[in-house]
This record gives structure tokens, C-alpha cells and sequence, in this order.
């Protein structure tokens, strides 16, 4: 470029400073309208998300975009971001204004596991005074103990986020010393803990079992699962969805004995394959730079999901995997359907090929639908 074309190019980047300041200050002004409007939904007891309003504003944006000129596509997801953004604000303020917790003790057992961690800023944000018990704490004091005999015992709740054998230990401690507090616990299988929640229901314990269907590092509740299961105290499960209540979270109720049979499915398998898929590339002989330069949108997406599932707690899913007593016929399943696949491929016979892959995809999209269904009813109806 020549000397002479630099303050052109100065300028034109000046210019783009200013408009990318400008962008971030009406971004801002955007989200102190949103919180006006949390506030006035709140106290008109209107749910934070409507989602026929989202829609009307994405297609505004699009309309508008053509007239401007720029792509929709870009406007939409500009748009989605900040409307993501709003509900993440609208959400957060809704919970910290609550106050459920208000003067109230809460211990989270496994408090510094990345669930227990999230549990723990969850309660903090309603306003309970959160007492960790972890073994990994390094100084004890008033908010952190390495065992739960050390917390107050007037905590009102207990949250287990400990591994599955320390949940069930610790659910005999509190059958045998006895605990006002509401109970809870997190684990990702229930088989091994059913019969120490139902003891624990038996013995007088306000307890519930529950599992919160998403990651450690998820701010908006918005179109997540929280599952609930009676272990015998339905009125333990009323106050376990309480804690919930001022966020968009969808609660769902699950029987006890059924929970395992669903999470093989939508848990264990999906770490099975993504953890195979991430071992066999790993193990190609391929490497990361390499693919990085070839890489399709498919592989990126697929590679996306893998770097989340292998950043995860091996121990953790590796119980996932080991204690769930359903998820061996779900890998017996995944063998099946890989053996197939091959077979077919082996065989050059299309035609198989292609009856399989069309009828996967026709249940695939049978979810599709059914998630639609449940988190815009308001389309179906119209």
C-alpha cells in the first residue's frame, strides 16, 4: 500500500472505532430497557420469555436489514445474541430479587466440583448464606468445611454434589443423626442412591432427588431441563422446584426407577459418542493442524461438542457409563448401528445404507417437532 492511501485507511478505521463504540453504548442502553421491563413483567407476574414477541423482533430485524442492505442472516443473529443477552439479565436480576434465601443457611456437599460450584452461585444468588463441604477445602472456617458434620446443623438445606458413593454415605449420616433440612441430591444416576433416598424418605428426611440436565458453565436457564424425582416426600419436591421458580428453566417431573432408562440415552450415549469420535481422531495419526486447514462444517460442530464432553470430570462420566445399569444395552445399541453401518458400506449396498440414514432422520426430526411443541406451544396453535 502506498503512503499515500495510510491516512484514507486511518480515517476509515477512525470511523469504524466510533461506530463499534456506538454499538456497545446502545447495546448497553438496550439491556437497561430490558431490566425495566423484568421489572415491570415481574411485578405484573408475567413469565420473563415470550416467545411470539422474539419472533416479531427477528422478523423486524430481518425486514429491516434488506432495506439497509446487509444480510439477515447477520442482523438475526446479532439480534439473537442480545435477546439472549436480555434474558440472561432478566433472569439473573428476577433470581437475586427474589430473596428465597434470604436469612437462610444452605450446605452444598462437593461445593467445589464444577456442579457444586454452580449450585453454590445459584443459592448465593437467591441470597443463602452457602456453606461449602468439600474435602479439597484447604483453610475451614465459617463458609467452608471439609465434612458435613462440621456445618451448621440448622442449615435449612443440604445439596449433595458429591460423587454417587459419598451421596449415599452421606444420606446414612443424615438418616442417623437426623436433619430438618430439606435434602437434596444431584447425581447424574440414581440407581445406587434409590434405596438410600427412599431410607432417608422413611426416616422423617424432607428429601428429593433431582438433576439439572446442563453444564457447570450455564448462565441462562432458558430452554434447560431440571429434572425432579419423589423419593417419597412429594412436599420435598415442591420446595426443590421452588428454588427454581424465578427462572426459565423447564421442571420436569421423572419417576425415581425411570431416570436411568432416559439418561443412558440422552447422557450416556451422547458421551459415548462423542468421547469415540474424539479418541479416533486423536488416535489417526492426524494432526490438530493438519485437519484444522481441511476441516468441513460438520467436523467443526462435531469437534465443538467433543472438546466440551473431553474437558469434563473422567471420573464423573466414567460413572455415567459404569453405574448406569440401562446404559449397557445402549452400547450394545451403538455397536449394533456402527456394525451396521460398516456392514453396509462393506457390502456397497446403498440401498441399506440409505433406508437407515432416512429413517434416522425421520426421528430426528420427530424431535425437532417435539421440542417445538414444548417450547412454542403459541406456533402450534396458530
Amino acid at each position: 500500500m502506498t503512503d499515500a492511501k495510510e491516512p484514507e485507511l486511518d480515517r476509515l478505521r477512525a470511523e469504524l472505532d466510533r461506530i463499534d463504540r456506538a454499538l456497545i453504548e446502545r447495546a448497553a442502553e438496550r439491556q437497561r430497557v430490558v431490566s425495566e421491563i423484568g421489572r415491570i413483567k415481574k411485578s405484573a407476574g408475567r413469565a420473563l420469555r415470550d416467545f411470539r414477541r422474539e419472533r416479531q423482533v427477528l422478523d423486524g430485524v430481518r425486514a429491516r436489514a434488506v432495506e439497509v442492505g446487509l444480510d439477515p442472516d447477520l442482523a438475526e443473529t446479532l439480534l439473537t445474541a442480545l435477546i439472549e443477552a436480555s434474558l440472561t439479565r432478566q433472569e439473573a436480576e428476577r433470581v437475586a430479587g427474589s430473596g428465597r434465601g434470604s436469612g437462610r443457611s444452605a450446605v452444598v456437599v462437593g461445593g467445589l466440583g464444577r456442579m457444586g460450584d454452580w449450585m453454590t452461585r445459584f443459592l448465593a444468588e437467591q441470597g443463602w448464606r452457602v456453606i461449602v463441604a468439600d474435602p479439597a477445602v484447604e483453610t475451614p472456617g465459617d463458609d467452608a468445611v471439609r465434612v458435613l458434620e462440621d456445618a451448621p446443623a440448622s442449615a435449612e438445606l443440604i445439596v449433595l454434589a458429591a460423587p454417587i458413593q459419598a451421596s449415599a454415605d452421606r444420606l446414612d449420616e443424615l438418616i442417623e443423626r437426623g436433619s430438618d433440612a430439606l435434602v437434596l441430591d444431584l447425581a447424574s444416576v440414581k440407581g445406587p442412591l434409590i434405596e438410600p433416598l427412599k431410607r432417608a424418605a422413611g426416616a422423617g428426611l424432607q428429601v428429593a432427588s433431582i438433576h439439572p440436565m446442563f453444564g457447570p458453565d450455564t448462565r441462562l436457564l432458558a430452554g434447560r431441563h431440571v429434572l425432579f424425582m419423589d423419593c417419597g416426600r412429594r412436599d420435598a419436591v415442591d420446595a426443590a422446584r421452588a428454588l427454581f421458580a424465578d427462572t426459565m428453566a423447564e421442571c420436569v417431573d421423572v419417576p425415581l426407577d425411570a431416570h436411568d432408562g432416559l439418561m443412558a440415552w440422552v447422557l450416556g450415549l451422547s458421551h459415548a459418542i462423542n468421547l469415540v469420535f474424539a479418541d479416533a481422531v486423536a488416535g489417526s495419526g492426524r494432526s490438530p493442524d493438519e485437519l484444522a486447514e481441511v476441516a468441513s462444517t460438520t467436523f467443526g460442530r462435531q469437534l465443538a461438542i467433543a472438546r466440551d464432553v473431553t474437558r469434563e470430570n473422567p471420573a464423573l462420566y466414567f460413572e455415567i457409563q459404569r453405574l448406569n445399569p440401562a446404559q449397557a444395552d445402549v452400547l450394545e445399541a451403538l455397536r449394533a448401528a456402527v456394525e451396521q453401518l460398516i456392514a453396509a458400506v462393506d457390502r456397497g449396498d446403498a440401498e441399506a445404507f440409505a433406508e437407515r440414514m432416512i429413517a434416522a432422520g425421520d426421528w430426528v426430526e420427530g424431535h425437532r417437532r417435539a421440542r417445538r411443541r414444548r417450547t412454542h406451544p403459541e406456533d402450534m396453535q396458530s
